[in-house]
């Protein structure tokens, strides 16, 4: 479980120094004791966000009625099971789907955390209503993407069920006393599952956010409660800061970083690749704020050392036996060049439990050394309400605002400057053909102009690295891929479609960037052209 080697070379002594700082301040003991001053001199969001730290405690408490749920479940003969939300909500569900798949009998789990109409026409088709139990997840339950979720699927299941029995078919996981709580109970939901109001979004997926999921998908929560509480032991306040795993990749993140690494490049086994996405949004999130952030990088395609800057830090989750060899190569490659390279092993898929504390505690520690609030979020709660402003406009005048002038790629790329990173924000539904024309897009940039590459599918991202986007070091070059909508879908109680609410996240998202002096590039591409216009830019850019 702990880090199971290092090669930092001379970063090693960075290291070291923010690990006798965080000794010297006594940074562990007073994060286990809930010191707000640890961040900032306001308690605001911070005293009411640590319920992370000690949720195995009660989690424990849940798992045999977790357990009988998703045993009624199966016996009533529900095939489906699709979480509804965004962000923090359904990530880490996201990652745990991906690890465990589902056992026999079990309902097969899908996630919707996206508004694009092909992206919610893909699960509308996929599944059968009258036989689909719905998780409608949120912390607050105000989001306009769960609710509009919830109303689409809430049609079809009445037209499915009857208007009587469709209540059956939901279930809220939500904090207590909020609306979606409120709306369950008015619209006789199967179950209410009330989850601690001191855990933040990001940090919960040791909450009922992801082990309800991960009950329904047959996994064995004890085994993943049980590796969790290992770590959790492992970085407890009486461990020295030195000794402690979650402490020591806090002070990497942080130490490297505040040189210039800040480019955290996460290469991850392919059975726990999702942990990655998880893991993005965790860092980007909490530490993207005040001209400040960590830019993690998930799911980059591997590439020659020649085509890395001195900008980064590599970090290798290893799941043993799975398919390691060519990461295993290139990460020998990387250390032979000098790269600052750190690796983590899991001997199988239930070292997740450990690894989800691991980070959630590095990453409050990280945001200590880097001085900023680990636990708000105030440029994601600005892209909602860009959003609610052009949807209000769009309800007045019938029709959003002209996106105006844009920069192309190559303009935006001649503008890289050593340090620089592409973020590429996909308005498209995700497909495997479209993943490996983004991957080979994301190869040419990287290969040509030695810059680190993320990839975001919104509108999902603007829960996740839209933060570090807009709130961290103006390092980004941003291409924004947008797409017309071959066949649009009605939004039930709404006058507009899931297409003019993913138009306008995208849109929202665009002008905020531009209004905080981001460089920004966009391209909008014809109806079910997307992969073959990718490609050839990626051809474009490698000429």
């Amino acid at each position: 479980m702990f880090l199971g080697r290092a090669h930092l070379g001379s970063y090693q002594a960075l290291v070291d120094d923010a690990l006798a700082r965080l000794q010297r301040q006594d940074a562990v003991r007073r994060l286990w004791l809930h010191d707000h001053t640890l961040w900032k001199q306001e308690p605001t969001e911070i005293v009411d966000r640590l319920g992370w730290l000690r949720v195995t405690e009660g989690m424990r408490r849940e798992v045999a009625g977790l357990r009988d749920f998703a045993r009624d479940v199966r016996r009533e003969g529900f095939r489906h099971a699709v979480v509804l939300g965004m962000g923090g909500s359904v990530l880490g569900a996201e990652a745990l789907r991906q690890a465990f798949g589902n056992t026999q009998g079990s309902p097969a789990i899908a996630i919707l955390d996206s508004t694009v109409p092909a992206w919610v026409a893909a699960v509308t088709q996929a599944v059968d209503p009258a036989r689909t139990l719905f998780l409608v997840s949120s912390k607050s339950g105000t989001t306009v993407e769960l609710l509009s979720f919830y109303r689409h699927f809430r049609r079809l299941t009445e037209d499915a069920v009857g208007p009587g029995k469709a209540g059956g078919h939901f279930v809220a996981i939500t904090d207590p006393s909020t609306p979606l709580e409120r709306l369950a109970q008015e619209q006789g939901f199967r179950r209410v599952f009330l989850n601690p109001q001191d855990i933040g979004g990001r940090y919960s997926v040791l909450s009922l956010f992801g082990l309800l999921p991960a009950a329904l998908m047959g996994a064995d929560l004890e085994a993943l409660l049980a590796r969790a509480d290992a770590m959790r032991g492992a970085c407890g306040p009486q461990t020295q800061a030195t000794d402690n795993p979650g402490a020591w990749l806090g002070a990497a993140m942080a130490a490297l970083a505040l040189r210039g690494r800040n480019k955290l490049t996460l290469v991850v086994s392919p059975a726990i690749a999702s942990f990655g996405l998880w893991a993005e949004q965790l860092i980007a999130e909490s530490t993207g704020k005040e001209g400040k952030g960590i830019v993690p990088v998930a799911g980059e395609p591997l590439a020659s050392p020649a085509a890395y800057g001195d900008d980064r830090f590599f970090v290798r989750l290893r799941l043993e036996g799975d398919d390691n060899v060519s990461a295993d190569r290139m990460m020998d490659s990387l250390t032979a060049a000098g790269q600052p390279v750190a690796a983590i092993g899991l001997r199988d898929r239930y070292d997740l439990g450990a690894e989800f504390f691991r980070w959630e505690f590095a990453t409050a520690l990280a945001g200590h050394l880097l001085g900023v609030h680990p636990f708000d979020q105030p440029d994601v709660q600005g892209a909602k309400e860009a959003t609610d402003r052009l949807l209000a406009r769009r309800r007045n005048f019938g029709s959003l605002p002209g996106v105006g002038s844009a920069t192309n790629l190559q303009e935006l790329l001649g503008q890289a400057r050593p340090g620089d990173y592409l973020a590429i924000m996909a308005y498209l539904h995700q497909a495997p053909e479209l993943d490996q024309a983004l991957s080979e897009l994301r190869l040419r940039v990287m290969t040509k102009y030695r810059i680190a590459t993320t990839l975001g599918y919104g509108p999902r991202l603007l829960h996740s690295t839209g933060q570090l986007h807009k709130g961290g070091p103006n390092q980004g070059l941003f291409l924004q891929i947008t797409q017309s909508h071959a066949q649009d879908i009605p939004l039930s109680g709404e006058e507009y479609t899931f297409g003019t609410l993913a138009d306008a996240q995208a849109l929202g998202d665009l002008h905020a960037l531009q209004a905080g002096g981001r460089r920004v590039a966009r391209m909008h591409l014809a109806a079910g052209y997307a992969v073959r216009l990718l490609r050839r830019l990626a051809e474009e850019v490698g000429e």
